[in-house]
Order: structure tokens, then C-alpha cells, then sequence
């Protein structure tokens, strides 16, 4: 497995955007997204904001391609974790654009997240050490991933309330929005404390709240809710500057 890991972290960057478009390549299903979209809901980003998927899929690739070039002694203990987020992720693109039932795919969403957290919390305990390079590459997937998804669920908690309920896309916004910043508040708190001090966790889940910030500023009108997006970002943000999971020491 270990040896087998490089490769397979490797065909998963390339196969998660393929199953993403899987809906828009063969004509079957639904696109992801599609259920949300266009309906000016207070806690959903511009769709633009999606494009950071790009990025953690080349930096997911990157360190899959480390694996070879600057091989680590600990490269399995979180390579591990991050090919179970991403062969997870690939079974949630799947049933989101296959059977497009919210709960099911809101459910989805947390194998991904436990998943990408352990990698950050395993690589939070090591050092930043030779080769530094695949360890930068492990803390910008870990973190990118680990962040963006806790942005996801929390865009898709007002979504999935919604659809277990006779609730239009945009009634009761302010209880909606606050339910989505309530949790993305609460797991960057637990993340900041209890999981890893990568920054890259708080970049992703900030540029999904700037989303939510535009969108309602730009889309929806709402420019109230932008302004407290805008406000939750910066209380987010100052968590990472204020708390930190401590970094074991080596040989701890």
C-alpha cells in the first residue's frame, strides 16, 4: 500500500474532476450545484468561489507526485487519510449528480471532512522537516481540504433543512444564514484548537464566506447578511491568530 499510495493519490486528483463533470460529459444526472443554483439564497457563495476545487485538486496531485520525488517517513500517515477523503469525495460527486437527494449527500459531506482532518491533525504533530517541500505540498492539500469542506457543509446545512421541510430557497433568511455561520464558527474554533495550525484551513473557509459576503451583496440585496459575512470572516480569521493547536514536539 505504501509504495502503491504515490499513485493512487495521483489517479484520484485526476479522477475527482472527471467525476465532477461526470453529469455535464455524459448527459446523465444532474450537475453538481444545481439544486442551489440561481435561487439568491442567502448562505450559498457565488458560484466562481467553487473554482478553489482547482486548486486543491493540482496541490492533492502535487503531493501525490512528492511521494516519488521527495519520499518522507511519514508520508503514509497522512497520505492515507487524504486518499480516503478523496475516494469519498468521488462517491459524493457521484450520488449528488446519480441521485441528487440532499440528505443523503449533506450526510456524504462527513467522511470527507473527518477524513481531510485527521491528515491535518497527523501533519500538525510533525515538524515541518526535510523533505520540507512534500510537507508544504501535505499542508496546503490537508488544509485546503479541510477547510473548503467545512465551508461546504455548512452552505448545505440550510440546504438540507430546507429540503426536509415545505421552505422556499429564501424563506427565513436570517435563521438560514446564521445556521451555516454557526457552524462554520464552531468547527474553525475546534480546528484551531484541537486540530492543526495550518493556515490554509482558514484561507479556504474564508474564501467561502467572502463568497456568501458577494453573493449577497451582489445577488441577493441582502446587503445586511453580506456585511455580517464579512464580520464572520473576520472573527474567523482573528481565530487563527489568537488560537493555534500546539505542534508536538519531535519524538513526542
Amino acid at each position: 500500500m505504501t509504495r502503491a499510495l504515490p499513485w493512487l493519490l495521483i489517479l484520484l486528483a485526476v479522477l475527482q474532476p472527471l467525476t465532477g463533470a461526470f453529469a455535464a460529459l455524459t448527459g446523465l444526472g444532474t450537475p453538481i450545484g444545481e439544486a442551489s443554483r440561481n435561487i439568491n439564497a442567502p448562505e450559498q457563495p457565488l458560484p466562481a468561489f467553487f473554482s478553489i476545487w482547482g486548486v486543491i485538486f493540482l496541490a492533492y496531485g502535487a503531493f501525490g507526485v512528492a511521494g516519488f520525488l521527495r519520499p518522507a517517513d511519514w508520508y503514509a500517515r497522512v497520505g492515507q487519510p487524504l486518499l480516503i477523503a478523496g475516494a469519498f469525495n468521488i462517491v459524493w460527486m457521484l450520488s449528488a449528480q446519480l441521485i441528487a437527494l440532499q440528505p443523503l449527500d449533506y450526510a456524504m459531506l462527513f467522511p470527507i471532512l473527518i477524513a481531510s482532518w485527521r491528515a491535518a491533525a497527523v501533519l500538525n504533530d510533525i515538524p515541518p522537516s526535510e523533505p520540507k517541500v512534500t510537507w508544504r505540498l501535505a499542508d496546503l492539500a490537508s488544509g485546503l481540504l479541510s477547510g473548503w469542506i467545512v465551508a461546504a457543509v455548512s452552505v448545505s446545512t440550510p440546504l438540507t433543512l430546507r429540503s426536509l421541510t415545505t421552505l422556499g430557497p429564501t424563506d427565513f433568511p436570517w435563521p438560514m444564514f446564521w445556521t451555516a455561520i454557526a457552524f462554520a464558527g464552531l468547527a474553525a474554533w475546534v480546528f484551531a484548537v484541537r486540530i492543526s495550525r495550518t493556515p490554509w484551513f482558514f484561507v479556504a473557509l474564508s474564501w467561502g464566506l467572502v463568497g456568501i459576503a458577494l453573493n449577497n451583496w451582489l445577488r441577493t440585496g441582502m446587503h445586511w447578511i453580506a456585511f455580517m459575512a464579512a464580520v464572520a470572516t473576520a472573527t474567523i480569521l482573528l481565530l487563527r491568530v489568537t488560537r493555534g493547536a500546539k505542534r508536538s514536539k519531535p519524538g513526542a
